[in-house]
């Protein structure tokens, strides 16, 4: 079985007018829908095209409608056709009133905000092709680009190759903020570089930074390979190690774990889940048992940070 390849109606190669995601664009995105849903039931679709939307986000049209767009891609709001924006659930437990992490400070929202546009997000079908379809040691600039292009044709998305050329120059500034062209502000306004996943090797070309993530909670990534198996294999008891570490949309696909991280995630699935997730290896098969009671997702994403 494998996980669903995004589709021509969900892929998505534009929208964050070429700005990388910056700290508190999240959180100013949800505090103006979430105010907004406050003040009452009133329709919200204009809430970011507005001209009073440059003064309120206090930056230009372009980056409003960049703010807009990581907002949506990071699943901190949402876009109803019939009501408009609305603040989320993950956007109320990370910024709400009594939130996890209301100033965008603690580790696990950069992994998760990772987790969200890397997995099989709706608005970032470069972010998941990189992370889960590449799996050359070094990215050569050039061949991405020609690699992207034939992955837009194999799945029947016309876009042009100015298009995507774009948005993988954005995706890698994503990750790689520290290049020659950029202001100081743009490189510690980071949100995504601090994860060490890709690295820049020389003029040019990049390379993954596969192994341990000493910063990626436990609790987050049992959350996130929940996420997964949902998605991946609903109606299974078992996952196998395999499909953990290697499949499309997987933990160990999506946060460049290697086998070993891998392994040492799953062996404390039991004591970070309660005994929900069990780690089995007998008889030659390596696997995780999920039990029949359902797990308190928002549980395990309070424990990863440190709650």
């Amino acid at each position: 079985m494998h996980t669903k390849i995004p589709s021509e109606k969900k892929s998505h190669f534009s929208g964050h007018e070429t700005f990388p995601l910056r700290q508190l664009w999240l959180k100013k995105a949800y505090n103006a829908v979430s105010s907004f849903q406050k003040n009452g039931p009133k329709d919200s679709k204009g809430l970011f095209n507005v001209d009073g939307s440059i003064v309120n986000f206090g930056v230009g049209k372009n980056m409003v409608s960049a703010i807009r767009h990581w907002a949506l891609a990071c699943g901190i709001i949402a876009y109803d056709d019939a009501a408009g924006y609305k603040a989320t659930a993950l956007g109320d437990i990370i910024f709400g009133e009594n939130g996890l992490d209301p100033y965008q400070e603690h580790p696990t929202t950069a992994w998760l905000i990772h987790w969200n546009l890397a997995s099989n997000g709706d608005r970032s079908t470069t972010w998941t092709w990189l992370f889960n379809r590449v799996i050359e040691p070094k990215l050569d600039s050039e061949h991405l680009l020609t690699s992207l292009q034939n992955y837009a044709r194999g799945i029947n998305h016309k876009v042009a190759s100015a298009t995507l050329k774009r948005d993988l120059e954005c995706c890698l500034r994503c990750y790689v903020p520290k290049v020659a062209d950029d202001s100081p502000e743009e490189i510690s306004d980071s949100v995504l570089g601090e994860l060490g996943l890709i690295q820049q090797a020389g003029r040019g070309t990049f390379e993954f930074k596969r192994g341990a993530k000493p910063s990626l909670n436990d609790s987050l990534f049992a959350y996130c390979l929940i996420k997964f198996w949902d998605n991946y294999s609903p109606s299974t008891k078992t996952l196998t190690f395999e499909a953990i570490a290697h499949e499309y949309g997987s933990p160990g696909k999506v946060f460049k774990l290697d086998e070993t991280s891998v392994a040492e995630r799953v062996q404390a699935l039991n004591e970070v889940t309660k005994g929900q997730l069990v780690w089995s290896d007998t008889a030659g098969m390596r696997q995780v048992i999920r039990t029949p009671k359902k797990i308190n997702t928002d549980k395990l994403l309070s424990n990863a940070y440190d709650r």
